[in-house]
């Protein structure tokens, strides 16, 4: 059945001539005004495409200003209203017999079929697998089949006239239902452009079909995956062979199809099912979709009969391949992507992990070691963790190790007497990125390319690894105090080549760039605030052991949650002990969002934070790091401002753990772990401990910044206009309107003003600035002639 899907052709019995016929899924509508259409042919009885030609006309109206403006970036207009003179669709459900009545004898269906035969046999297999899943439930001898009236499916590839050719996807089984794209490619890189992707309202109908679904009939919501239980050979080196068991309950009835995520560099050869052989498909990723983006490869795993609610089933896969490449001696590089065992999300799950590897090797892994036994043909480790983490990783290398103390956690470090080849400063042919881009360090910034001495010695990160580990010591300690407990019993640090650093359940993955002296980082980087923000990397990372591991994030437009709390916490720090260069550096992220792309638009016109991975397209190429972490960053330290500032000056507490800021943190560890937010979960853990003074319009409400900061992307200029002062005994009455410039009319924000007395800036009050002018009254300390807008600079603004 899957090899008739992805290679369907055009049945030419199937032709027709067709006039005034329409789709509509959802907000998703589909116009065949006048054309002729030939329908594919029957896969063991499903009629799964079509090939229009003629008039067409396609409509998607975003739901809401941050989709609107995306639509709009791409398209050029906020409503996608879009002609085209040829589709090839793709649908589940029974589109032939909904356009029955508007079809009418075609003149020569022979001939269009033939013309267009090749054309669709070559794009049938984008859509085969999610066919499959589909129609797997009513292959013969399926027993308790999966009901379907719920899943419906409907892909569009249209030529468009005037954007070319983009697809239009709706999706029963989505969060997101609605998803309108285009792959592009843009200075030799390849993209593919999420227009606009959103959720349509419920529809209760019998005599329609449904427009969403309950949030857990996703397939990878049926299954819930308890246990992991993976033993791995290593060797020589190089080569991974593995067989990894999951204990799987069934949330719900199941579909037939479970599918499953694995690296496009391993390969499966066995799957069994309670230690029955089962069918399975190794599926490639199609380039430009979401996995293909993180490098892996579908799994799709037939079952004799589909899971029902509650059932338990063990599923073995053995799998093979090479994922390590040695990228200097004894440095090791675990695929840059991907996940190394088969897995479907990062749902909270136990391992048990067992690693065979050569000897004169180190291996560390997520969880405990319980065992290390080494015989002259190698050695065997076996990790277990402690609680249930979302992912689990190792790290193989001819390691030297230190280990620091963060009060009872032990923190101990990896690292080698080598760098990767490549590396700047070394002669060795480049095999990894020459230069590092700070913003996959989780510190936002550009770096230029700088001359490195040829002949200078090369570094050496064993030698910092007692610096680094007693920098993610001195962290632990920190966050432990302010915003609870270490999650785990201890931490490893390992050494990894490349520019990207990874922190991991009880694992970090650190760059060999973190591991640089400050000299040696001068010879790469001569901008001290760039400097600054390389050495937060350790602190950053260290940081997710509690944000993004403890707890994780619901969806791609949550995980800017994640990386923000997590540098946030690094600034935190910082702050703690060198104030000015924690404004150096949120400045530094600031202007990173106003600096201008070759088009002179800047980056901050990719879009909010909420848009995830959308943000990283051709029109923007490296925009997803400087508005996740650096405007994500803001975004937390304007709520913790604002808070700060709503309990009172006067009286707010001298001890940080007091902050309603960080009581907030401190609920959100201990509510939320080993568990997954929102970003709406978090206005709601905020708003928990928002002093009143912080209520906007007298609500006990963080919706204001919700609509206007996370979903928006501005960043305002504030003045100060129109100014009466009147002294009223020992008080002097201020009046005027706040101006809120460069900003939408329904931008709402929390602005603080201060009164300047004799070079001295006192706190007043916080106003709120709805909309571009706000008039405003307030008390003043008497003779005040003159107020400040945000003196600290706590807004994400622009300069006067």
């Amino acid at each position: 059945m899957y090899l008739k899907l992805r290679s369907v052709g055009l049945d030419k019995t199937h032709v027709y001539k067709i006039r005034e016929a329409s789709l509509d899924r959802g907000k998703l509508h589909i116009s065949l005004d006048d054309g002729t259409i030939a329908f594919t042919e029957a896969v063991n009885g499903h009629i799964t495409g079509a090939f229009f030609v003629g008039d067409g006309e396609v409509l998607v109206i975003p739901p809401n200003e941050m989709e609107r403006a995306s639509m709009s970036l791409f398209s050029g207009a906020a409503i996608l209203e879009e002609t085209f003179s040829n589709a090839y669709l793709r649908f589940n459900d029974d589109v032939f017999s909904e356009l029955q009545p508007y079809l009418r004898q075609a003149d020569d269906p022979a001939g269009f079929a033939s013309q267009w035969d090749t054309t669709a046999r070559n794009l049938a297999a984008d859509d085969a697998l999610r066919l499959l899943f589909s129609f797997s439930d009513t292959l013969p001898g399926t027993t308790g089949a999966y009901a379907s009236s719920s899943d419906h499916m409907l892909h569009a590839y249209v030529e468009g006239l005037k954007l070319g050719g983009f697809d239009l996807r709706y999706d029963s089984l989505l969060q997101e239902q609605i998803e309108v794209g285009q792959h592009k490619r843009a200075n030799g890189e390849d993209y593919y452009n999420v227009w606009t992707s959103f959720a349509v309202p419920v529809v209760r109908s019998q005599n329609t079909i449904p427009a969403t679904r309950d949030p857990d009939e996703t397939p990878n919501s049926e299954l819930e995956i308890t246990h992991f239980k993976i033993r791995t050979h290593i060797g020589p080196v190089k080569e991974l062979n593995a067989e990894a068991v999951l204990s799987i309950t069934a949330r719900q009835r199941t579909h037939r199809t479970l599918l499953f995520e694995l690296s496009r560099m391993l390969r499966v050869s066995q799957v069994l099912a309670d230690g029955r052989p089962v069918e399975f498909i190794h599926n490639q990723a199609i380039e430009g979709s979401h996995l293909s983006k993180r490098g892996n490869d579908v799994i799709a795993v037939i079952l004799p009969a589909p899971l029902e609610k509650g059932q338990k089933t063990e599923l073995t896969f053995d799998y093979s391949g090479s994922v390590l490449s040695e990228a200097a001696n004894g440095l090791l590089y675990v695929g840059d992507r991907g996940t190394w065992y088969p897995n479907v999300g990062f749902a909270m799950s136990s391992f048990d992990l067992e690693f065979r590897y050569p000897a004169g090797w180190t291996l560390v892994a997520t969880g405990h070691r319980t065992d290390l036994k080494t015989t002259d043909a190698g050695q065997t480790s076996t990790w277990v963790t402690e609680r249930p983490v979302p992912i689990a990783g190792f790290n193989l290398g001819r390691y030297s190790q230190v280990t620091n103390s963060a009060s009872k956690v032990p923190v101990t470090t990896y690292a080698t007497g080598n760098v990767e080849r490549g590396f700047p400063g070394t002669t060795a042919d480049a095999q990894l990125p020459l230069l590092p881009d700070p913003r996959r360090l989780g510190v936002p910034g550009r770096l230029p390319s700088l001359a490195v001495r040829p002949d200078a010695p090369a570094p050496k990160p064993s030698n910092n690894a007692q610096i680094v580990g007693a920098t993610s010591a001195r962290a632990i300690k920190f966050y432990d105090k302010y915003f609870g407990p270490y999650p785990y019993s201890e931490l490893s640090i390992t050494q990894m080549p490349g520019t990207v650093s990874q922190g991991w359940p009880g694992l970090i993955f650190l760059s060999s760039y973190a591991f640089l002296t400050p000299e040696e980082r001068n010879k790469l980087q001569s901008d001290p605030v760039r400097q600054l923000m390389w050495e937060q990397t350790v602190a950053h990372e260290t940081a997710h052991q509690w944000w993004g591991d403890l707890v994780n994030w619901a969806g791609y437009r949550d995980q800017w949650i994640m990386e923000a709390l997590a540098n946030y916490s690094a600034l935190m720090l910082l702050e703690s002990h060198d104030p000015l260069k924690f404004h150096q550096i949120m400045q530094a992220y600031r202007d990173d969002l106003l600096a201008k792309n070759d088009k002179g638009e800047p980056l901050m016109d990719a879009g909010p934070v909420a848009l995830g991975y959308r943000l990283s397209s051709s029109e923007f190429p490296g925009a997803y790091e400087p508005i996740c972490y650096g405007r994500g960053t803001w975004l937390i330290h304007m709520l913790r401002t604002m808070m700060r500032d709503g309990q009172g000056r006067t009286g707010a507490p001298d001890r940080l753990e007091d902050e309603p800021f960080v009581r907030a943190l401190r609920k959100l560890r201990r509510d939320y772990a080993d568990k997954s937010i929102n970003t709406a979960t978090l206005m709601q853990i905020f708003e928990s401990e928002l002093p009143e003074s912080d209520w906007y319009e007298g609500h006990k409400s963080l919706d204001w910044f919700y609509e206007g900061w996370v979903n928006g992307k501005a960043i305002p200029r504030y003045a100060l206009r129109d100014l009466k002062f009147v002294d009223k005994g020992k008080a002097t009455l201020v009046s005027g309107t706040i101006v809120q410039d460069d900003a939408p009319d329904t931008l709402v924000t929390s602005v603080p003003l201060y009164a300047s007395i004799a070079g001295r800036n006192i706190f007043l009050k916080r106003i709120f600035a709805d909309g571009k002018e706000s008039q405003f009254h307030i008390s003043a300390p008497a003779g005040t002639r003159r107020l400040v807008v945000d003196p600290e600079k706590t807004l994400l603004s622009r300069a006067k």
